[in-house]
């Protein structure tokens, strides 16, 4: 008997339109595997399976009369639980959030239901998106299938942990700092943080606005391509989305890398990178040049100042968001006898916000404060655009770039969380990504004793069609997407 819930999307879908399988059973596959692991991995804050069983059997019906359907129809799809779920519950990973229930669909929201998808579930994540280990969720940690006293990295951890258990077929992240890559590098899946503006960011809670985007997880890069093809395009209710109509990515799912000219900068090879991840990564670098491809080791100066960087501008960015989570108009709400609007106001975040989320906001509000701004803000923005300025020059020479995704392997659970000076460090090979805007996609490219490494290839702005090009060649070409933890 074929165990659904272990395809790819494409897979499936092939499956349905031969009427070799039904959306029914594949959402029936799916919640099986779930109520089997999800003890183990806690990968989600709330499941949908009545509803999602009942938009099965309309697809199904729909299928048997012939009518018209769409590129996902009957796939089941896991949600970020910071991504807004028309009256589907979305806490953000917080518990000032935890009976918030939106009463509109994000954009993407919208885009993946016209295509058929049937969300199955919201992920968890590391509240409000600050985090990369998903330990910092008010509903628990998530799980790591492929090491259960490991991290899946985050914020996204539960999207990624969902994927390589399968327990979904598709999965939506958000990528702020590496979000979105940092789960798929350590859970061994594929994950791609699109050009900033590329797809839509209505009804994504904000963490950090000038920095976070929308973007696809999934098994394999075809199902990324997929997921991309159908979530991108200008929106009009997003001011940073960019004028561009919806593009069709399958066309880049080419295996042919020769002629294409590859940039290695050593910044990302730097102090705290695990030398087992730099001979993996150099690994595929070099499989690269035996598909074609030519490579040239190259500087950009400013890297080493992106973690300060990044956070400075995160930290200001999340400060001024969550002002809004007051408790007056949604979400959870201390309660005091005889409290005015301030003191329930502070007790409300007080009791609200987890310990990392009130870091960040106390360090933005600091930096943001009289006589810091131009000191700290301020700076941080110039040598962004430094930073931005190195991305431009490299990517005018190259292709691409080829980097790691993470400096290491999954860490343990528990090892980080009380050093956040070490949590933060652990981004420096992925928030330089988000500070320039350009887009990045993680794939698997080996294991350190059976510890996925991920491999990130960093494209132009727009161009996301060479990264998944390269992506797809590469997988083509390996072995390491088609490996599955032993569960």
């Amino acid at each position: 008997m074929v165990d659904y819930s272990e395809l790819t999307c494409h897979e499936l879908k092939e499956m349905i339109d031969k009427r070799e399988a039904s959306s029914e059973e594949i959402i029936n596959s799916v919640f099986e595997r779930i109520h089997k692991l999800e003890s183990k991995i806690h990968a989600y804050i709330s499941l949908f399976r009545d509803s999602a069983l009942e938009e099965a059997i309309i697809i199904d019906e729909r299928i048997r009369k012939g009518e018209a359907v769409g590129k996902l129809s009957g796939i089941p799809i896991a949600v970020k639980d910071i991504i807004s779920t028309k009256d589907k519950i979305t806490t953000c990973g917080s518990k000032i959030l935890e009976n918030y229930i939106p009463p509109f669909d994000a954009t993407v929201i919208e885009r993946i239901k016209k295509e058929g998808a049937i969300i199955i579930g919201k992920t968890n994540m590391d509240e409000f998106a600050m985090g990369s280990s998903t330990e910092n969720s008010a509903f628990g940690h998530s799980r790591n299938p492929w090491s259960l006293e490991h991290v899946t990295g985050g914020s996204s951890g539960g999207s990624a942990a969902a994927l390589a258990a399968d327990e979904t077929i598709l999965a939506l992240g958000s990528d702020t700092g590496g979000s979105i890559r940092c789960p798929a590098s350590f859970c061994s899946i594929v994950g791609l943080k699109p050009t900033y503006g590329l797809v839509s960011r209505y009804g994504l809670v904000a963490y950090a606005n000038s920095l976070e985007q929308i973007g696809p997880m999934a098994k394999d890069v075809t199902d990324c391509a997929l997921l991309l093809s159908i979530i991108n395009g200008n929106d009009y209710r997003d001011s940073t989305s960019a004028p561009f109509p919806n593009k069709n990515y399958m066309n880049a799912l080419v295996d042919d890398v020769r002629g294409f000219t590859l940039g290695v900068p050593r910044e990302f090879f730097g102090e705290g990178t695990d030398s087992a991840v730099e001979k993996l990564v150099w690994n595929a670098i070099h499989k690269f040049e035996d598909l074609g491809a030519h490579y040239e080791e190259i500087s950009m100066p400013h890297i080493v100042y992106s973690i300060p960087t990044y956070y400075l501008i995160a930290m200001c960015e999340a400060s001024s968001n969550l002002a809004r989570f007051d408790g007056i108009r949604y979400g959870f709400r201390a309660e005091k006898d005889g409290a005015d609007w301030n003191e329930v106001f502070s007790l409300t975040r007080q009791k609200g916000f987890g310990p990392e989320v009130k870091r960040r906001i106390i360090l933005g509000t600091f930096a943001l404060s009289a006589g810091y701004y131009d000191k700290y803000y301020l700076k941080a923005l110039q040598i962004r655009t430094l930073i931005k300025n190195d991305f431009e020059k490299a990517l005018s020479k190259y292709s691409a770039l080829i980097a790691p995704t993470m400096p290491t392997p999954p860490f343990k659970i528990g090892e980080k969380i009380e050093d956040p000076l070490s949590m933060y460090m652990i981004d420096i090979d992925t928030v330089p990504i988000n500070l320039a805007g350009v887009p990045s996609i993680s794939i698997p490219c080996g294991f350190v004793n059976n510890l996925p490494v991920g491999m990130q290839i960093i494209g132009r702005f727009f161009d996301e069609e060479t990264i998944i090009r390269l992506a797809y060649s590469y997988e083509q070409n390996t072995v390491f997407h088609r490996k599955k933890p032993n569960l």
